[in-house]
């Protein structure tokens, strides 16, 4: 005999978790915060009809026994009349009110975390106002970060009302506050900053991601690498670390500049008189862009033999058209077979910059007509091929005059 399974009735703990669901929303809080009068709220319950008091009458006077006011103080409970003539009229749950804020904190449990908020959104009003406004809508952020939430305003406080000189995010004086805490917060700091400082505090061209420029904090300055070659020094120094924007002008005499990605051929690069090379560091050669005075000296990159390597050759001719590149070739390549390695995501995105041959191999690279994902780096390849690609790059000429540039890319097909 197939059992007759009870109705779906709504049970004490679904009606809370329907109204926790709505709290989580927020919109409880708002109300509070706006200073909205309560109204009573109420719920429909789903229980047992007529024909349920005779096919399911002990499950319907469990279901009933459930909703006992004894056991929900904190609602009230209203009834309709259910039954007939063979079951007898019965009295059944048919909606529950509750009647006041306090017993809706009390059934979900939150009474202490309703006085915290109340408690911090009166400290913002009578500080912050504009912050209050914000925490009035997005009262569950503030209860999401409740432990932390007086020093992310401190924090607050201290940019908008610092004055003077822009200083580093590690400036910011806050009991309690690093630039760990600074950084680990930054989303809601950001929408914060945003919301509560003059428009004129707020350098909108700078992403969101990018905290310190965009609430006008000193940056990380940029470094440049370089090594002196040929046995010259620079007040006894051979290799220096310069900042990106104070490396105005090339050092005395200095008519070529060779840009490498890896350190060690960076450290173990040939001796070139009046030269420079510069450990490149990737897609960072971006940053030197910012040295104007690359336009007026012979400039060569050299990279690994993958996508990436005339990625950022690409990247680079785009500030400084006149860069050559050496031993990016197909030549170089293929005599280093067993050399190669899998580049692990290789790019395919479109390089005008390239001269036919480069661009020829870079396609080649990108299409995988040498197997899949191939990759020469750098370090692999010959030392003594650099030297003679040197002297090759040599019979071009010692330099580029101001506004020239050299004819070809040398090496580079």
């Amino acid at each position: 005999m197939t059992a007759i399974s009870t109705p779906d009735w709504t049970t004490p703990s679904a009606v809370v978790a329907r109204l926790r669901k709505r709290w989580e929303s927020g919109a409880y809080l708002t109300q509070l915060a706006e200073g909205t009068d309560w109204e009573p709220l109420d719920v429909a319950l789903r229980g047992p009809k007529t024909a349920d008091i005779t096919r399911h009458y002990e499950a319907a006077r469990a279901w009933t026994a459930s909703w006992s006011p004894d056991s929900h103080q904190r609602l009230r409970i209203e009834y309709r009349r259910l039954g007939g003539r063979l079951a007898g009229v019965n009295d059944v749950p048919d909606r529950v009110w509750i009647d006041r804020r306090e017993d809706l904190w009390s059934l979900l449990g939150v009474t202490s975390t309703v006085s915290r908020f109340t408690y911090l959104l009166a400290t913002a009003q009578d500080t912050m106002p504009l912050l209050a406004a914000w925490m009035t809508v997005h009262p569950m952020k503030v209860v999401r970060l409740e432990a932390d939430w007086p020093r992310i305003t401190a924090t607050l406080r201290w940019i908008a009302d610092h004055e003077g000189p822009a200083v580093y995010v590690r400036q910011v004086d806050v009991p309690g506050v690093d630039t760990k805490f600074i950084e680990h917060h930054r989303p809601v700091l950001t929408t914060l900053l945003e919301h509560c400082l003059p428009p004129d505090r707020i350098d909108t061209e700078t992403p969101r991601t990018d905290f310190a420029a965009r609430f006008g904090f000193l940056r990380k300055p940029s470094y440049v690498r370089f090594r002196l070659l040929g046995g010259a020094t620079l007040e006894g120094f051979s290799e220096l670390t310069v900042r990106t924007h104070e490396f105005t002008s090339p050092p005395p005499g200095i008519t070529t500049v060779y840009v490498v990605e890896n350190e060690t051929t960076y450290l173990a690069f040939p001796d070139r008189p009046h030269s420079i090379v510069i450990h490149g560091g990737g897609y960072a050669v971006t940053l030197l862009s910012a040295l104007s005075w690359l336009h007026d000296v012979r400039l060569v990159y050299w990279g690994d033999l993958d996508t990436h390597g005339f990625a950022i050759l690409d990247r680079l001719r785009q500030e400084f058209p006149h860069t050559q590149s050496i031993l990016m070739t197909r030549d170089v390549l293929l005599s280093h077979r067993d050399q190669w390695v899998k580049e692990a995501s290789p790019t395919h995105q479109r390089l005008g910059t390239l001269t036919s041959d480069e661009s020829d191999l870079y396609e080649s690279l990108a299409e995988g007509t040498f197997g899949h994902n191939v990759r020469l780096e750098q370090e692999r390849i010959r030392f003594h091929l650099i030297e003679e690609a040197l002297e090759d790059a040599l019979t071009d000429g010692p330099g580029v005059q101001p506004g020239s540039s050299p004819s070809g890319s040398t090496g580079g097909s």
